[in-house]
C-alpha cells in the first residue's frame, strides 16, 4: 500500500480530483499555502496499491500539466510604484509517494 501526496495549485485541484475520482481513486483534500506566486495550494492525499501509483501520476500529469503565465509584481522604486511583468511556469504538481505500514477504513 502507498500513500501519495500531490501538491497542486488551487485552480487545478478540482480537475485533478475529478479525474482521479473517475478512475476510482478516493482523494482527501487539504488546504496548503506556499510557493513563488504566494497563491494557495491544495494537497491531495491518495491511498492506493503499489501497482496503481503510475496510474495516479498519469492522471495528475494529464489534468494539471505545466504551462506559462504572466505574473505582475509591484516593485517600490524611488518613491514610485512600478509594475514588473514576468513570464513564469505554473501548473504541474509536486508528488511524494510513501510506504504505508497499515491501513484501516472504519
Amino acid at each position: 500500500m502507498k500513500l501519495i501526496y500531490v501538491i497542486v495549485r488551487n485552480i487545478d485541484s478540482s480537475r485533478v480530483t475529478e479525474g482521479l475520482n473517475k478512475k476510482g481513486f478516493y482523494v482527501t483534500k487539504l488546504a496548503s499555502t506556499g510557493g513563488f506566486l504566494r497563491e494557495g495550494n491544495t494537497t491531495l492525499m491518495i491511498g492506493t496499491d503499489e501497482n496503481k501509483v503510475d496510474e495516479v501520476i498519469n492522471v495528475v500529469k494529464k489534468e494539471c500539466g505545466p504551462r506559462q503565465q504572466i505574473f505582475s509584481n509591484s516593485a517600490v522604486g524611488t518613491g514610485e510604484y512600478a509594475t514588473m511583468q514576468v513570464m513564469v511556469n505554473v501548473g504541474g504538481a509536486t508528488i511524494f509517494v510513501t510506504d504505508v505500514d497499515r491501513f484501516e477504513k472504519i
